[in-house]
């Protein structure tokens, strides 16, 4: 009786020394996975400290794929396990197992979000055989932000070969294992994140240069512009080109979209428009032309809305052309005038045409040049700014210059948003006779 109970106090001892010593190598474990942020050479180095703490036969970890590129419409996504790492596998047990969620232990596993233990896979009906030697398996889930993103899975050679005990152990690891990949995933977006501001920030020097770098001077006119863009790149342009003393070309834009791809669209716009405007096409042969170009060269639903115009200093007149962009502003002393004179934007149709109009510049008017990020910009009210309101806002104060108004026109557009503020960017060309 005596030697039963001494037997089985050693017997508790041992196995509380087994539990320790899993626990300080499942510790040890945690701490080498914790110092590296390269996901492969991490599962390789659980893999080879693993079986110090589980015995195992074969071992595998699973990540959970998803083809979202080829899904059908109104069908589910595709997902599949894909194999990160192995143990104890031959390269034919493994060519032809493509699991899906819900096949085998390791899809039940992962639809179920249950860890399992399969101690005779002979009699398992989840079981998919895919090593001929396995007797007994255990598989824990791999779980993100309540999200199973793989499987953890361990097979053996012998019948019954894990526990509940054992199962937890898998368990713990498992978590580990999903820290340690959220962890990389986080890294890798941080490192996609910085790479894609530094090209971002040179895209944006690079179209900052594209723009004129100070206001034209002409004889008799004052002339600025300026660009308030929302994003790193913006899909708004301005420019001017110098044809002769007395006469320049002025040009205001709009280009579909935003970021990267508009840019390289207002980009190719302004090489293309100020080539014509040299050559000394009219505005309308340049936009016609530059119609073509962008049809052949862009996708269908990319456009840009242009106004191109020449002024004459001498003769106080501006021909000009306008592809689908917002009606200019002609102010006066006490009156204002939408001109909505034009044909539809670039890049639309191939037969596009457009014509010429003129108007004649007087003594004390203002032209004002604008893209829809003004008059769109909205409160928190759902209220559009509006071309009255900027038509209005541009009339009381006339007296200003035009570097002076355009500023003014800008915090007046901020003080309207409000908290909500700007959703697209925002370029402003005003024209002032003196």
């Amino acid at each position: 009786m005596i030697e039963t109970q001494e037997q089985a106090a050693t017997d508790i001892v041992d196995k509380q020394e087994a539990v320790i010593t899993k626990l300080r190598l499942l510790l040890d474990i945690t701490k080498k996975i914790s110092r590296s942020l390269d996901l492969e050479e991490v599962l390789n180095l659980v893999m080879d400290t693993l079986v110090s703490v589980l015995k195992y036969d074969a071992a595998g970890i699973y990540l959970i794929r998803c083809d979202d590129e080829n899904q059908e419409e109104g069908k589910e996504t595709p997902c599949v396990f894909r194999t990160e790492i192995v143990r104890g596998y031959d390269i034919d047990d493994l060519r032809d197992l493509r699991l899906k969620m819900g096949e085998g232990i390791i899809g039940r596993v992962a639809h179920t979000k249950d860890a399992y233990i399969s101690y005779d896979v002979k009699t398992d009906p989840y079981y998919v055989n895919a090593r001929k030697k396995t007797r007994s398996e255990m598989v824990a889930p791999i779980i993100s932000n309540d999200e199973v993103i793989g499987a953890f899975d361990l097979e053996s050679d012998q019948l019954n070969a894990y526990d509940e005990d054992d199962l937890q152990v898998l368990m713990l690891l498992a978590s580990q294992v999903a820290i340690i990949i959220e962890k990389v995933e986080l890294h890798e977006q941080l490192i996609e994140k910085k790479r894609l501001e530094g090209q971002l920030e040179v895209a944006r020097q690079v179209q900052l240069e594209l723009l004129p770098p100070h206001d034209p001077h002409i004889e008799g006119y004052d002339i600025s512009a300026y660009n308030f863009p929302t994003d790193e790149v913006s899909g708004d342009y301005y420019d001017w080109v110098r044809i002769y003393d007395d006469q320049i070309g002025i040009v205001i834009a709009d280009v579909s979209g935003k970021g990267i791809p508009a840019a390289l669209i207002m980009a190719f716009l302004r090489a293309s428009l100020r080539a014509a405007a040299h050559i000394g096409y009219a505005p309308h042969i340049s936009l016609t032309k530059v119609n073509q170009l962008l049809w052949e060269s862009t996708e269908n639903h990319q456009f840009v809305t242009t106004f191109f115009g020449t002024l004459d200093a001498t003769n106080h007149t501006l021909a000009y052309a306008n592809a689908g962009h917002n009606p200019p502003i002609l102010i006066d002393s006490d009156s204002k005038h939408f001109i909505d004179k034009g044909g539809v934007p670039l890049g639309l149709f191939q037969d596009a045409r457009y014509y010429e109009y003129f108007l004649q510049m007087e003594s004390g008017q203002i032209l004002v040049l604008y893209t829809d990020g003004v008059t769109e910009a909205t409160n928190d009210r759902g209220e559009e700014y509006g071309t009255e309101r900027l038509a209005n806002h541009v009339q009381i104060n006339r007296d200003l210059n035009t570097r002076e108004i355009i500023e003014s026109i800008r915090h007046d557009i901020i003080e309207f948003t409000g908290h909500h503020g700007i959703d697209d960017d925002v370029t402003i060309l005003i024209i002032k006779v003196k």
